[in-house]
């Protein structure tokens, strides 16, 4: 069952294979959502300091009558946080607000800030300031792993060759019909574990009739299939949702999808529009 399934990080962490992502959960309704996952067999929440709900995560958690041990929390310092001051006093603002004596994971949220995100100008300096103070924090046993969000390979090396710890962890936009291959090997040629958010591109990949046929041919849904096929690419899927239906149906991805299939959806075309979600800095991209 994959909610027994754990990654080792290269530092020894084990982190839970199937994660769930609290984007747009708003702070008094993600913690029904933390106990329902919980309840389900979850035990690893992602969470931010711009999704502003760390404060009902940590009640969640607290409420879940599950062990602090055995629950893998992961929260993001905020994107425009690009000095060694700041990203202190952030990552204090973190425990505090969730409430615990320390965080599983910690991740810069984006290298630049939002505002900027498609701008030239890459934030090196900015980026090495605060992945000290996350250094410093992990090194006091505040943090148990670090990493990084939206990281690509030139703001990897920023951090590989400037820093005295690697990143344990690059979370990316990864999905059927949008896989950085290249960066995806680049980051586990490095024992970087890459997580995959939206792994159901926002919703949009439900519309595609090709990644319908081959969901229906395994006999699962579209969701299943999406995650199904990040974990054959040993990627850690991060789907988001509030409603506990959709929690367990996304956990039942026991089965395992044909070499030639994975060819197919590897190669399926790439989403143009994501919709509503189009607006957002990381579809820009795309």
């Amino acid at each position: 069952m994959i909610l027994k399934e754990k990654y080792k990080l290269y530092n020894g962490v084990e982190i839970p294979k199937l994660g769930l992502g609290t984007w747009f959960i708003n702070d008094n309704e993600v913690i029904k959502a933390v106990i329902d996952a919980a309840s389900i067999g979850y035990r690893h929440i992602d969470t931010a300091q711009a999704y502003g709900n760390e404060n009902g995560v940590g009640k969640g958690v607290k409420a879940s009558g599950i062990s602090r041990e055995e629950m893998f929390i992961t929260t993001k310092l905020g994107a425009e946080v690009k000095s060694y001051k700041e990203a202190v006093a952030s990552i204090n603002t973190s425990l505090k607000k969730l409430g615990l004596d320390y965080i599983d994971l910690m991740i810069i949220h984006s290298p630049k800030p939002w505002a900027n995100f498609l701008e030239t100008e890459p934030y090196f300096e900015g980026n090495i300031e605060a992945w000290r103070a996350l250094e410093e924090a992990y090194e006091a046993g505040k943090l148990r792993a670090i990493g990084v969000s939206n990281f690509e390979k030139a703001d990897l090396d920023n951090i590989l060759e400037n820093c005295s710890i690697k990143p344990m962890v690059n979370q990316i936009l990864a999905h059927i019909s949008n896989t950085p291959s290249e960066l995806i090997q680049y980051n586990q040629e490095k024992q970087i574990l890459v997580e995959a958010y939206s792994p159901f591109g926002h919703g949009e990949l439900f519309k595609n009739r090709q990644v319908q046929a081959i969901a229906e041919k395994y006999k699962v849904s579209v969701s299943q299939l999406a995650i199904r096929y990040c974990l054959q690419l040993d990627l850690l899927p991060l789907p988001k949702t509030a409603n506990p239906q959709h929690m367990k149906t996304n956990t039942e991805v026991d089965f395992v999808i044909s070499d030639a299939d994975m060819l197919l959806l590897k190669n399926v075309k790439q989403i143009e529009n994501y919709g509503e979600h189009s607006g957002f800095p990381v579809f820009g991209k795309v």
